[in-house]
């Protein structure tokens, strides 16, 4: 990189961290730290959305897509349109006329209106959990690209930067730092995406003929892709829309039911077709790259030499002129700070407000200075992790699948089923994060070539079913449920 690259890309760091500050001093308690004083507007919530959810990790998960797999793996996004629009439809009506009676911060508290304080203990602990993993994620997408694209640094020093960097600006600004700069940082990728890097690496590689001369026909086919992956893509990340922290704090930040459908409507189609075929198409144009022998001259010969999600940063390294380097390196860097923020604070809100808050009471200034605190140790523990972790989707796809293994079920019966057990709760958490942690950190071959999530849930499903079967709620939880709908 140039000195005028190395340049832009400090200006960019160093506005971000000013904005963290800027909104630290406007925070004047946890109702402005974790929901935005439940006052914003569709289009800024809508962008923050899809920046939170698709991101650096997914853009460079993309990317790696792209380059094993071609157009393809856009389904991979497509999942996050059907998500999006169910949610829009099926639960937000449900939430913003909860919340229209319930002051909430965090989506484990559902499950203490509608269960009891131990299960929402649970679910803040496993949300929390999650949370921590996605940050980390985020973190190493952000290491990955810095180290692709600065030819000095290597993978070790970028984890501490870029975990540096996210965590400080996150524990100063809180939501609303987050959600306004996610707006700016979700402009700067696509405008990126559009004009600079996808123009530019066409040309460079001899324009649309060459290109489709260079690859595989599968790789331009949708249909390159077996109906398993698919099952598995939609199993882990639908269900997300329904049980993700970073989308109730969303739902609470809009100023009504109205807003917030319109702000998922919107994310929903910037999710597919608009980033999905953006990512994969630089990670397909990364493999004509290395086909064409642009990254020789950097010890990458084929595709058996380079991490697939590798290629893409690899490719804006090799092909992008001075200063538009540094533009297109901010603009990952957008993505990735827009989802690792709101992973962390969503953790952040699991720890202070469903984890400590159920032992401790804490004045309203104590509170937003311990929420602080929080995320900044938070920070450290998902930096930590990321260190440990190498490809950035699978660490993704395994924290989603833990959450959504353990919550949905008892979400689902909260919400639309007539009756609530607490007992049934507890246990169907227990069972479907157990089932599909164990299943991961096993490796045991499974049926089908199925994702672990799926048995996940399915257990949690029984076991949730056969203990309201065999056993009366109390009349508590019935009666919470007959006057909340």
């Amino acid at each position: 990189m140039h000195f005028i690259d190395y340049a832009i890309f400090a200006v960019y760091l160093f506005i971000m961290l000013g904005i963290g500050v800027y909104f630290m001093y406007r925070n004047k308690g946890v109702e402005d730290y974790y929901v935005g004083g439940r006052n914003i507007g569709s289009w800024h919530i809508g962008l923050s959305v899809v920046a939170t959810d698709v991101g650096g990790g997914f853009s460079i998960g993309l990317g790696g897509l792209g380059f094993t797999m071609g157009l393809a793996g856009s389904w991979l996004l497509f999942t996050g349109l059907v998500g999006a629009w169910l949610a829009a439809v099926l639960l937000i009506p449900r939430v913003k006329a909860l919340e229209s009676q319930q002051k909430f911060y965090t989506f484990p508290q559902i499950f203490g209106h509608f269960y009891n304080k131990n299960v929402a203990l649970l679910a803040g602990i496993i949300s929390g959990i999650g949370y921590i993993g996605f940050t980390s994620s985020q973190i190493l997408a952000g290491a990955k690209l810095a180290s692709a694209t600065i030819t000095p640094l290597d993978l070790s020093t970028a984890l501490i930067i870029m975990g540096v960097v996210v965590i400080v600006y996150t524990f100063m600004g809180g939501i609303q730092a987050v959600i306004y700069s996610d707006t700016i940082q979700w402009i700067i990728l696509m405008v990126g995406l559009i004009f600079i890097g996808i123009p530019l690496a066409v040309y460079k590689l001899g324009g649309v003929t060459a290109i489709v001369a260079a690859l595989p026909e599968r790789f331009l086919r949708l249909d390159n892709i077996s109906f398993i992956q698919i099952l598995n893509w939609a199993i882990s990340i639908i269900p997300i829309w329904f049980v993700g922290m970073t989308l109730y704090q969303r739902i609470y930040a809009c100023r009504n039911e109205k807003e917030a459908k319109k702000a998922w409507f919107i994310a929903g189609l910037f999710e597919y077709p608009v980033m999905a075929f953006m990512g994969v198409l630089l990670g397909l144009l990364a493999r004509v790259a290395l086909t064409q022998g642009l990254f020789a001259e950097l010890g990458y010969v084929n595709s058996q030499d380079l991490d697939e999600e590798m290629g893409l940063p690899i490719l804006l390294r090799t092909v992008l002129p001075v200063g538009l380097l540094g533009l297109m390196l901010s603009a990952y860097f957008s993505a990735i700070m827009s989802t690792a923020d709101s992973c962390l604070m969503a953790a952040s809100g699991n720890l202070v407000t469903d984890i400590l808050g159920r032992f401790f009471n804490y004045s309203e200034k104590k509170l937003l200075r311990i929420s602080q605190i929080a995320t900044l140790v938070l920070g450290i523990v998902a930096l930590t992790l990321a260190i440990f972790m190498e490809n950035v989707l699978t660490l993704m796809l395994h924290s989603y699948a833990f959450m959504v293994s353990g919550l949905l079920v008892p979400l689902v019966g909260a919400l639309f089923w007539r009756v609530q057990h607490a007992q049934a709760a507890l246990w169907a958490m227990l069972v479907g994060g157990s089932v599909t942690l164990s299943l991961i950190i096993s490796e045991i071959p499974l049926w089908g070539g199925l994702d672990a999530n799926i048995f996940g849930i399915t257990a949690s499903l029984l076991i949730y079913l056969i203990i309201i079967q065999f056993s009366q709620p109390s009349k508590t939880h019935a009666h919470t449920h007959s006057t909340t709908h």
